[in-house]
């Protein structure tokens, strides 16, 4: 059997168990890494750096981050000649997230459906960093679909790219990678040098996945729309990678995304997103349904091409 056919039912070992289990409930890894993080923060980091000595720090940060566990995780792959199993199956459920993202969408979308504005505010504010007590219904619906649109690539698409690419410690690398950016990327005072590496690192590493999450989206929604949103509102969204992500997915559920937003208090007026009708619950669940679609696709595609290596090679 070739090497990408065993990467091939891992892959879909671990996408069973994501969808069986979700997330650990208790003691994600993630959450240790960021708390690992933070703390390597702020052991280097110290009042009053210089610019060049924040991007430094920065790109030091990062790898002491980063480097042990992927280190980590190819020592565990060598232990032993079947070591690959266990270790590639369990890194890649753990970097998936794909049953915790449809969970958290639909903590949203029943109450919003209901007419629970109150509870559907709360619980969009779980996922989203913008502000969301002033929401009305549609601003709820915009930020959980852009959110579930976005995520699709991080947690779902992103990870099974790199997992194809170089097995389980690859998927980890994007994970850490991608939580790094989330923690550290903001172009605020406080990261625009610190996290600059941690950012362009992400940007790197998601270039090609957020394309081909993009054009998974527009395959399997309104096709013409959605590579029509790519193309001409992609261009205009502040990050590289996201913003073909959530043009293509918004023409392809066929909906009005992006506009205006709060962020730590400050408005921001963001370049549309798709067209069409107002995003409601259903737009939500939509959103959801597709992700869940592309990942039998991608599924079916990495087989088939695991059947045409396989017959290649005989």
């Amino acid at each position: 059997m070739s090497a990408f056919a065993l990467l091939v039912i891992k892959l879909a070992a671990s996408l069973l168990a994501d969808r069986l289990f979700g997330e650990p409930r208790r003691w994600h890894p993630l959450v240790g890494f960021g708390n690992w993080a933070k703390t390597i923060e702020g052991q280097l980091r110290r009042p009053g750096d210089s610019h060049r000595r924040e991007l430094a720090l920065g790109l030091l940060a990062w790898l002491a981050a980063v480097a042990p566990w992927v280190g980590l995780a190819l020592l565990l792959r060598s232990l032993h000649p079947q070591a690959h199993w266990a270790v590639d199956i369990l890194l890649l459920y753990l970097a998936l997230g794909g049953r915790s993202l449809a969970e958290h969408a639909e903590a949203i979308a029943a109450p919003l459906a209901a007419g629970n504005l109150p509870q559907a505010r709360e619980r969009v504010s779980w996922i989203v960093s913008r502000d969301t007590r002033a929401l009305d219904e549609a601003g709820v619906a915009r930020a959980a679909t852009e959110s579930v649109l976005e995520n699709g690539n991080d947690a779902v698409f992103g990870a099974l790219f790199w997992f194809l690419i170089g097995g389980g410690p690859a998927a980890l690398l994007f994970r850490l990678a991608n939580t790094l950016d989330a923690m550290w990327g903001y172009r605020n005072a406080r990261y625009l040098a610190f996290g600059r590496i941690a950012a362009r690192v992400d940007d790197l590493l998601n270039a090609l996945p957020a394309r081909l999450t993009a054009l998974t989206y527009a395959l399997l929604g309104r096709t013409r729309a959605a590579l029509a949103c790519w193309r001409s509102q992609a261009p205009a969204w502040d990050s590289p990678n996201a913003g073909p992500v959530m043009a293509a997915g918004a023409g392809a559920l066929g909906v009005a995304l992006g506009g205006a937003a709060i962020y730590h208090g400050q408005l921001e007026q963001r370049p549309p997103l798709g067209g069409g009708q107002a995003p409601d619950a259903g737009s939500i669940r939509a959103a959801v349904a597709l992700v869940r679609r592309g990942i039998l696709l991608w599924l079916s595609l990495a087989g088939l091409l695991a059947v045409i290596l396989e017959r290649a090679g005989a």
